[in-house]
């Protein structure tokens, strides 16, 4: 009896001498993955050679691990769904990261985690099917945050070209929605909200600025989360958000909070393209076309002939906001050129002379010139006034999202004019 209870506590023994040695590999490979998520630097080998010298010292870790140590079907499916989670961990796909997990899914099919990194490592190769099958598999052993969450990113992507884009993209939100209800606080699940939010406010027209304001709000509950605070792609996408709401100075201190962390982001490029911009604005408006030829220029307008439906009325008028039934006429004085595709600026006049920014969303560059005379129906007026890096800006401008809102010399704008925006949110797999 006594031998059968020195056998027993030396088996028992054994297990937590494993049980230790595969919670320490554990932590190794957190560790590794809190690298890749929060370590940057200007140098983006120095952090390749940081992850392969720690994968290293991971996979030292779990090779110390004797093999007759890892004699049950559960311990061995641990240690290879451990091996590929590690070798996994760089940007590219490896096939034997892929074979480990692979093996840890047979041994141990109940293993949600290993069914999730299996799914991130087939995605790699670009295998989209095959991978949203790994993270329904996962899904199909509990609600999970964080496999919600991937799948949701995964959604988004098999979106871009898909002939249902808005159909994928809702089903994106649902799961986004339904990891944060899940852990209300984690700030993950409301980054990733944001960005399906975002998505679908390009896949839809990018018109409807309610999907706007829902992605700024779920960005907003994710820098609640510390954890969240390292996350470069937060910002940055906030940011976005903020330059298409045209709130410019929270847009400037997004990209640059970016660019603190990450500076391999082009978050600092933004913000350049960004101030060349609004300097450009700044020294077309002090340098305006003298009075005599704006008069000579602003003369015609009075002869735009409205419909019934609008009231006539000049910037001053505006109040901030969606103006309806209100009707602007101004003479295009400058195309402002500037580092992005959309949107499409020009510096007008109105017919009291006074000068404002346009800014034009979801029209192509041809329909509009200089010399043109705009009419802006229901404008969307805002009042800029900002400063960056001890500078003042301050100019109006009336936004355009729709072909319908602007004519051009008295007439409607042709449908082929109509462009379509086909940004995503940032991600990092």
């Amino acid at each position: 009896m006594i031998g059968v209870t020195t056998r027993q506590n030396q088996t028992n023994k054994q297990q937590e001498e494993v049980s230790d040695s595969m919670n320490q590999a554990t932590e190794a490979a957190d560790e590794l993955y809190r690298i890749r998520d929060t370590y940057f630097t200007s140098d983006a080998n120095d952090k390749i050679n940081k992850l392969q010298s720690q994968s290293q010292i991971a996979l030292n870790l779990l090779d110390s691990i004797p093999p007759e140590e890892r004699k049950l079907a559960s311990q061995r499916a641990m240690y290879e769904y451990l091996k590929g989670k590690i070798l996994d961990v760089f940007p590219e796909y490896s096939k034997k990261a892929e074979d480990h997990l692979s093996k840890a899914v047979k041994l141990n099919p109940s293993l949600a985690d290993a069914w999730l990194c299996l799914g991130n490592c087939i995605w790699k190769k670009g295998d989209l099917s095959a991978t949203r099958n790994c993270f329904t598999l996962a899904l199909s052993k509990g609600p999970n945050k964080r496999i919600l969450s991937q799948l949701s990113m995964l959604e988004r992507r098999m979106a871009q070209g898909a002939d249902n884009q808005e159909e994928i993209v809702a089903e994106s939100i649902k799961h986004a929605k339904e990891a944060i209800a899940l852990d209300v606080k984690d700030g993950n699940s409301w980054y990733n909200l944001g960005n399906a939010c975002l998505t679908c406010f390009f896949v839809t027209g990018a018109w409807d600025h309610s999907k706007l304001q829902q992605s700024l709000k779920a960005y907003q509950n994710a820098e609640k989360d510390e954890s969240m605070k390292l996350n470069p792609d937060l910002y940055f996408n906030c940011a976005t958000v903020n330059t298409y709401l045209e709130n410019y100075e929270r847009a400037l201190s997004g990209f640059e909070a970016a660019a603190s962390i990450d500076p391999c982001l082009n978050a600092s490029e933004e913000v350049e393209k960004m101030i060349n911009l609004f300097d450009k604005i700044d020294s077309l408006l002090k340098g305006q076309v003298k009075a005599k030829r704006l008069a000579s220029l602003t003369l015609s307008l009075s002869e735009i002939q409205l419909n019934p439906s609008h009231k006539r009325a000049t910037i001053d008028n505006l109040l901030d906001g969606l103006n309806k039934t209100i009707a602007v006429v101004g003479k295009v004085l400058f195309f402002i050129k500037h580092g992005n595709i959309t949107p499409l600026y020009y510096l007008v006049c109105d017919s009291n002379q006074v000068c404002f920014v346009l800014t034009v969303y979801g029209i192509s560059n041809d329909a509009i010139k200089e010399g043109d005379q705009v009419t802006l129906l229901d404008p969307y007026f805002r009042n800029n006034d900002f400063s960056w890096n001890e500078k003042h800006y301050e100019f109006r401008s009336v936004r355009v999202d729709f072909l319908e809102q602007v004519q051009v010399n008295g007439k409607p704008i042709h449908p082929r004019h109509s462009v379509r925006s086909s940004i995503y949110a940032q991600h990092k797999p």
